[in-house]
């Protein structure tokens, strides 16, 4: 299908706002748009590793009642206008439940198993029009930083493919820029929507604490993780965050809802800003790549040549902070549900988490979050003066698929993952919203992210920001494409 649509040729060259309104237009109906990526899918995602499982017969017959819907008029809501993400292709992380569909968690241990419910983001999602394409590829559990699996391929960088496309969202993030999908939902626990923005040249939004139930099923416990969008422009992140964003009866937070919705923060100007700064990665023994800084100060340019105000920041969390970190991340490890005798089909990096959870005593447990929290509080305070505060998002551009289990010792696994994403779990402690922008790029082509973290529900602060960062650089991808294209 080709289109004249501002120079834009092919359905996949369409952001997810675009296509909505072609939609609507009645340019393009939901049918094209979902054969048109279905093929993509079919011819091209054996060399990115994004899906887990493609629901093409599913999304097909979503995609012909949406059609059937917009001819009888059914899908128009009460002011006469049809839901904003209606008939767009949005695929669902193997994290999360749709009702009938096989989720894996990416682990073997979960083979053969058939959701029974959906989760609500996945409701929300519907609710907006969107059509559920397929489950893209999660590391076991969610656990690493990284996503290769028993149960599926390898996620790889669309911009090289020997490199890892991250995690855990790394299916979703390796999906959106092969144009398999316009944009994707992802669920970020310590960085785990931004680490894969960042290695595959996305915008991924890590909302406040609060913003987008984990329910019915997935317990709150310390709050760290949360679903968010993964997009390539702002736009798009923004409206599918004001589709996710809900809360449901017994969760045990809440986050303030914002005064506009999200899209319309996009194009709002944020005014002059005050923003802090800091490349301190923390976990000790972590060097920050030379690129890395280099994307760090370009930013810091960038943000001053717009008229904001950028500040160094001293040191805001002590070092200590990761031996707690490093406690509740054992736990979390054990809360997934694990037949004892299907423990054998494992990675070795997820035994290994779960065999230092069950050692954590429930004292030990209870120290490490209060110690978390009170060291959030004492972060929070330090840096309430500043509007946003600037990170790398992680500290080196994407590895080499295989690096973090090079050597099969899962203990030095989890150290290369401590020293690749010391900056994005502080967002998931404290509970502010997060977002990584792709705002550099190496020499030789590879996408190095930058992080901006929020006050806590100033979501649409974090956007304007974005937003405007990305019209002074004429747009993240500019003319760049990755090869799949």
């Amino acid at each position: 299908m080709r289109l004249a649509c501002g120079g834009v040729t092919e359905i996949h060259d369409l952001t997810a706002l675009q296509l909505a309104a072609a939609v609507r237009s009645r340019e393009l109906s939901p049918v094209e748009i979902v054969d048109h990526y279905v093929a993509r899918i079919d011819r091209l995602d054996a060399r990115v590793g994004a899906y887990a499982t493609v629901t093409a017969d599913l999304a097909r017959e979503q995609a012909r009642r949406a059609e059937q819907a917009i001819t009888s008029g059914a899908a128009a809501g009460p002011s006469g206008e049809l839901p904003p993400l209606y008939g767009v292709p949005v695929p669902i992380k193997d994290l999360n439940l749709v009702k009938g569909v096989p989720t894996l968690f990416g682990s073997a241990v979960y083979e053969g198993f058939i959701a029974p419910l959906d989760d609500s983001v996945v409701e929300r999602l519907r609710a907006a029009g969107t059509i559920m394409i397929g489950k893209t590829n999660a590391p076991e559990f969610g656990l690493p930083c990284y996503t290769e699996t028993d149960v599926a391929p390898p996620a790889r960088t669309p911009w090289d493919p020997p490199r890892s496309a991250g995690g855990s969202g790394g299916g979703a993030a390796a999906a959106v820029p092969a144009g398999l999908p316009p944009a994707a939902q992802g669920s970020d626990g310590a960085g785990s929507i931004r680490i894969p923005a960042s290695v595959c040249g996305l915008v991924g939004i890590k909302p406040s604490r609060g913003r987008v139930s984990g329910g019915p099923i997935a317990p709150d416990l310390a709050g760290l993780a949360t679903s968010g969008p993964i997009a390539r422009d702002v736009a798009d992140a923004a409206a599918l965050l004001d589709a996710m964003a809900h809360s449901m009866p017994g969760d045990l937070s809440y986050a303030p809802p914002p005064e506009l919705p999200f899209a319309e923060y996009a194009r709002r100007d944020p005014g002059r800003l005050r923003i802090g700064r800091t490349a301190d990665p923390v976990v000790p023994g972590t060097e920050v790549h030379p690129e890395v800084l280099a994307a760090y100060e370009a930013a810091s340019r960038l943000l001053e040549s717009l008229g904001h105000e950028v500040v160094d920041l001293p040191r805001v969390y002590d070092p200590a902070i990761v031996a707690d970190f490093e406690t509740l991340y054992y736990a979390y490890a054990t809360v997934q549900p694990v037949d004892p005798s299907m423990e054998g089909k494992l990675r070795p990096l997820t035994a290994w988490l779960r065999e230092r959870g069950r050692a954590v005593a429930a004292p030990d447990l209870l120290r490490a979050m209060s110690s978390l929290q009170y060291a959030a509080r004492a972060g929070l305070a330090a840096t309430a003066e500043y509007d946003a505060v600037l990170m790398p998002t992680v500290t080196a551009p994407p590895v080499p698929v295989g690096w973090f289990e090079e050597g099969d010792d899962p203990a030095e696994t989890f150290r290369r993952m401590e020293r690749f994403t010391p900056f994005a779990a502080l967002a998931n402690v404290t509970g502010q919203p997060a977002v990584s922008l792709p705002l550099h790029w190496t020499t030789d082509g590879l996408p190095i992210g930058v992080m901006l973290a929020g006050r806590y529900g100033e979501e649409g602060l974090l956007i304007s920001l974005s937003a405007q960062l990305e019209r002074a650089v004429g747009g993240f991808w500019g003319a760049r494409r990755p090869a799949v294209w």
